[in-house]
């Protein structure tokens, strides 16, 4: 797609503090044919520090929970205002870790990007350049080099790449809405500053880090038959700098030769020292590691290894003028040193490793009885390190063990007054209760932040015990129904203030305000509901005759 322009381009790049994003800003800010440029992410990097000193910066987390439509519109319009008067939009952004956490994980991804694109629509963005992967393509079980038009299906066992073919179905989709598409499909991305990232995110806190560093190993077993391609993370930008400044649409293969093979590998990790192990007798071994929490990286990324295709690279280096200046070898002897340095940048997503095995857990790290572990450091957390996440945590999962109670006791309440006046709106307060702690649930488990589930337990087991007395009465005492209206009374209040603190807190957090503002509404109506209920049962329950 060709564009006569008089004027520089603004861009603004989604995910722009995190890998390519960093690589990208380095590329964008001498190019005399962009102008502005828009970082958006969830947390901020040093803006001060080179590349991020290159854009101005906006919070905003395309992965935030909704708790209806309603809030889904107010994240799309939340990201639409940051992209107004932009160009071209790079999205960037995509979540690897928590990968225990599927539901989060497409919410992300899939989700995410369909945002994005409402969002692109919305402000009236001409252009826009996503990063795909060669992990949407069908696999294959041999070595033709396959173009751009090889059908992206993705590898069904490894969740990367089902949630990159279901990225590329809301491409299509965003393209006959009538949106320009490009879609930039790299291999493995590797270089020194990212060496501290991948190790969080595909090994985690197992492997010492002086066992990364190239010749460090004596020998390396390796799947056999396993074959990759990469690309340093400079390329790739130079790459995305082209595709911006030519306004390209379309599909494009990046990748650099040599296409590496076990004795690649092995050259560069242990002096040509490698063992040949069938992928089959691999797997339940990475399995049994992931599900151990031994190791960061599924059995998924090893059926990617093995099955996703060579790409050809010729229309990116044909149509585009690409020409990378870093070999595939040179590219992964670069990033194993970076990973045993632990080099990263002022970055939240790729900040340096600063205390080994620590700060190598990856981000959002789910223990198997459900909590979550945050890393040692409030920079490598979902939450801004300008926030107390301890206290937050502690604040929200405290409105959750309420909630818990709380969506007990409406639900009891409303079967066992069904059939009288107060039924129809117990049942629908009840609906709605419920609904906001699926929400809140979500919400903590999105910020990465502990839900301490043995407060929830507690709170289910006092709710249960509470039942007991029914003063024998199917319904208990007249009285019964004014008590538990007080204390549901009581909840709502507080759950309001709930709500208020987490709507002061929302642009530091990268949320949208009205979200929780609507929540607080929503709770002073279910207040006055009570109010109104309160006052229907107090005459009866205490007309004479009918106390006990």
């Amino acid at each position: 797609m060709s564009d006569a322009r008089t004027r520089p381009l603004k861009v603004a790049i989604i995910g722009a503090s995190g890998h390519t994003g960093t690589a990208l800003l380095q590329a964008l800010r001498g190019d005399e044919q962009v102008g502005a440029i828009v970082g958006i992410a969830r947390r901020s990097p040093d803006v001060s520090s080179a590349p991020y000193d290159a854009a101005q910066w906006d919070l905003v987390d395309i992965a935030a929970p909704v708790p209806s439509q309603a809030g889904e519109e107010h994240v799309i319009s939340r990201l639409a205002a940051a992209l107004s008067g932009v160009d071209t939009v790079v999205h960037l952004a995509w979540l690897i870790q928590p990968n225990r956490d599927r539901d989060l994980i497409r919410r992300a991804n899939v989700d995410g990007t369909r945002r994005v694109v409402e969002a692109c629509l919305r402000a009236g963005v001409s252009h826009l350049v996503c990063a795909s992967s060669v992990g949407a393509y069908t696999g294959v079980h041999d070595d033709e080099a396959r173009d751009e038009s090889w059908p992206t299906e993705g590898i069904p066992t490894a969740h990367y790449a089902v949630d990159k073919a279901a990225q590329e179905r809301v491409l299509d989709e965003a393209e006959s809405r009538g949106l320009a598409v490009a879609r930039v499909r790299p291999a493995l991305v590797f270089d020194a500053d990212a060496g501290a990232e991948i190790t969080r995110l595909f090994l985690g806190a197992l492997v010492p880090p002086a066992a990364l560093r190239p010749g460090a190993l004596p020998v390396v077993p390796l799947p056999e038959g396993i074959r990759l391609q990469a690309v340093h993370g400079a390329d790739l930008a130079d790459a995305y700098r082209r595709v911006i400044v030519q306004r390209a649409t379309g599909a494009f293969n990046i990748a650099t030769e040599p296409v590496l093979r076990a004795s690649d590998l092995a050259g560069v990790v242990s002096h040509d020292k490698h063992i040949d192990l069938p992928a089959r007798v691999l797997r339940p071994i990475l399995n049994v590691a992931w599900r151990a929490h031994a190791v960061a990286a599924d059995p998924g990324w090893l059926d990617m290894a093995m099955t996703a295709p060579i790409m050809d690279t010729s229309r990116a280096q044909r149509e585009l003028g690409w020409q990378p200046q870093h070999d595939s070898r040179e590219a992964l002897h670069e990033v194993l040193t970076g990973m045993a340095d632990g080099r990263g940048t002022d970055s939240p997503p790729m900040r340096p490793r600063s205390d080994w095995p620590q700060d190598q857990l990856p981000p959002g790290e789910v223990t198997p009885d459900g909590v979550v572990q945050p890393p040692a450091h409030s920079s490598g957390h979902r939450v801004p390190a300008g926030l107390e996440r301890d206290i937050l945590g502690l604040y929200l999962s405290d409105h959750l063990t309420g909630a818990t109670a709380g969506v007990d006791r409406l639900e009891r309440m409303a079967k066992a007054y069904k059939d009288t006046d107060l039924g129809p709106a117990l049942d629908g307060l009840w609906k709605e209760v419920r609904g906001e702690r699926a929400f809140l649930k979500d919400l903590i488990e999105s910020l990465g932040l502990r839900r301490r589930p043995y407060r929830q337990a507690a709170a289910w087991v006092a709710e249960k015990a509470g039942r007991l007395k029914t003063n024998g009465r199917p319904l208990g005492s007249p009285m019964t129904p004014v008590l538990e209206i007080d204390l549901m009374r009581g909840a709502v209040i507080g759950k309001l203030g709930g709500w208020e603190t987490l709507a002061e807190l929302a642009p530091d957090l990268g949320l949208p305000r009205q979200v929780f503002t609507d929540l607080a509404e929503q709770a002073r109506e279910q207040a006055a509901l009570l109010g109104r209920l309160h006052a229907e049962v107090v005459p009866e329950a205490f007309r004479a005759g009918h106390v006990d």
